[in-house]
C-alpha cells in the first residue's frame, strides 16, 4: 500500500549519542580528506584528485524496499540512457538486489543506523531520495555530497514531521500546490529558497501505463476495499470491528488491506481482527507487496488519511469514502502553515463521502451513491489536472533535471579549480606594474 501522508515515520528514532558520534567521526574524516585534497592540489598544481574521480555521479537512497515503485521509472530512464547510477537500499532481502541492470548498481547499505552512518560520509555528486528529515535526525549531510534532491513518494506535501524538507537543496514536485506550500514554509522559517522543479509523478505514470495495458476487472457485484492507515487515528483503531460488521451486512465483497506498519505498531489489533474475521467467500485479507492488482479489482475504496486515496481516485478513476480522523498536526509541517488542513484531507470532501459513527449503519446506501455519482467523477478530473502535471513524462523530466544539474555542478567545480581569466588578468597586470616600478 502507498505510504502515509499525514503520519509519516521519519528515520529519527536513534539515540542522541549515535548522532553526536557520527557527527564527530564525519568531521574528523572531513578534515583529513580536505587536508589530503589540499596537499594533492598543491603538488599537482590543481589537477582533479582521486577523491573527485571516485565520486558517485548519481546516488538514489531508498529507506525501505517498498519505495522501489517510486524509483523504478527513474532507474529505468537512467538505464535507457546508459547513465550509471547507484541505488542504495536498507533491506537485505530487497528484491532489487537480484535485478540485472547494466547501468544501475544495487547496493545493500545496511539496516537502520548503519545505512545512515554510511550516508553521512558518502562521496557523491547528487543524492536523490524520498526520505524526509535530512539534517534533522540521524541522516546528516555528507561533506562530500554536492547536491541533495527530494522526490515525493505521493501527491501530498507538508505532511512530513516538522522540518522534513527544509535542508534539501531541491525538491521535485508534481503540482503548483506543492510549490506554494514549500514557499510558505520557507518564508515562515526564514529559509533560503530551494530549487523547485515541476516534473510530475513518475510512479503514477508507470502505474497508469500498466493499467492501460491491463484488462479492467468487471465484478459481478461491487468489491469494497478497506485500506486503512495505522496508528491511533486509523479507521480500524477508531471504528474497529463496527466498520467490518456493517460492511458484511451489505451484499458486497470485502477486501481488507491494512498498511504494512499496522502489523508492527498495531500487531495485537491485527491479530484480533484476523482471528474474528478470517478469510471467507465474502471477505479477504490482502498483504501482497504491490497494491496494483487489488486497486484494479476494487470498485470503491474506504480509508482514513492514507495516500492510497489518490492512487485509487486519480489513476484508477474510482470513488472513495473516508473517515475524518481529526489527527493532531502539531508535529507536522502543516502546523506552520496558515491553513493547517493537510492537502490530502482538504480534497476528500470533494472526492468522496465521509463515514462516521453516526452514518455507519447506512454505509451500504452511501456506497451505492458514490458508485453512481457523476459529480464525484468530475471532481476527480479537476484534482488530477491540478496535482499530476506532465502525465507520462515524470521519469524523463526527472532524469533531465538530474543530468542537467550534474553538468552544472561539474562546470562550477571546474571553474573553482581553475583560475578565472579575470584573476589571470589581474595577476598579469600586477606583475607588469611591479616591473615598471622596479
Amino acid at each position: 500500500m502507498n505510504e502515509l501522508i499525514g503520519l509519516y515515520i521519519d528515520p529519527g528514532t536513534g539515540s542522541m549519542l549515535f548522532t553526536v558520534l557520527i557527527g564527530i567521526i564525519g568531521f574528523l574524516i572531513y578534515i583529513a580528506k580536505v587536508s589530503i585534497v589540499k596537499l594533492k592540489f598543491f603538488f599537482t598544481r590543481g589537477k582533479i584528485d582521486k577523491t573527485e574521480s571516485e565520486k558517485i555521479p548519481y546516488l538514489i537512497f531508498a529507506e525501505d524496499k517498498r519505495y522501489w515503485q517510486q524509483f523504478k521509472p527513474v532507474c529505468d530512464e537512467f538505464e535507457k540512457r546508459g547513465i550509471d547510477v547507484e541505488y542504495w537500499t536498507t533491506n537485505a532481502d530487497d528484491p532489487v538486489l537480484d535485478l540485472k541492470y547494466e547501468h544501475v548498481k544495487f547496493v545493500f547499505a545496511g539496516e537502520g543506523n548503519k545505512a545512515f552512518a554510511k550516508l553521512n560520509m558518502v562521496n557523491a555528486s547528487i543524492v536523490l531520495s524520498t526520505t524526509p528529515g535530512l539534517e534533522v535526525y540521524q541522516w546528516k549531510k555528507s561533506k562530500f555530497v554536492d547536491y541533495y534532491v527530494h522526490m515525493y513518494h505521493s501527491l501530498g506535501c507538508g505532511g512530513y514531521r516538522l522540518f522534513g524538507m527544509d535542508y534539501y537543496d531541491a525538491i521535485l514536485t508534481s503540482g503548483q500546490y506543492q510549490i506554494d506550500i514549500i514557499r510558505e514554509l520557507e518564508a515562515k522559517r526564514h529559509l533560503p529558497a530551494k530549487e523547485l522543479k515541476l516534473v510530475g509523478m513518475p510512479y503514477f505514470d508507470a502505474m497508469k501505463e500498466r493499467l492501460d495495458n491491463t484488462e479492467r476487472v468487471h465484478n459481478e457485484k461491487p468489491v469494497v476495499l478497506l485500506a486503512p492507515s495505522w496508528g491511533e487515528s486509523s479507521i480500524l483503531n477508531r471504528l474497529g470491528e463496527s466498520v467490518i460488521d456493517e460492511l458484511l451486512k451489505t451484499d458486497y465483497d470485502i477486501i481488507i488491506r491494512p498498511h504494512p506498519q499496522s502489523f508492527i505498531a498495531d500487531a495485537k489489533l491485527m491479530d484480533d481482527l484476523k482471528a474474528k474475521y478470517p478469510d471467507s467467500d465474502r471477505l479477504t485479507w490482502d498483504r501482497s507487496p504491490n497494491n496494483f492488482d487489488v486497486l484494479n479489482k476494487a470498485d470503491i475504496l474506504i480509508s482514513d488519511y492514507s495516500g492510497v486515496f489518490y492512487d485509487f481516485a486519480l489513476i484508477f478513476d474510482k470513488p472513495i469514502m473516508y473517515m475524518d480522523t481529526n489527527h493532531d498536526n502539531g508535529w507536522y509541517d502543516y502546523y506552520s502553515l496558515d491553513d493547517q488542513t493537510p492537502w490530502v484531507m482538504s480534497n476528500l470532501p470533494k472526492m468522496g463521502m465521509e463515514i462516521n459513527k453516526d452514518n455507519l449503519k447506512d454505509i451500504g446506501k452511501l456506497i451505492d451513491e458514490c458508485l453512481h455519482s457523476e459529480e464525484l467523477s468530475e471532481v476527480r478530473d479537476q484534482i488530477r489536472a491540478d496535482a499530476w502535471v506532465n502525465i507520462g513524462e515524470g521519469a524523463s523530466r526527472t532524469v533531465d533535471y538530474l543530468t542537467d544539474k550534474y553538468k552544472e555542478l561539474a562546470e562550477k567545480k571546474k571553474q573553482q579549480l581553475q583560475p578565472s581569466s579575470s584573476k589571470k588578468e589581474k595577476k598579469n597586470k600586477t606583475a607588469t606594474t611591479a616591473t615598471a616600478n622596479a
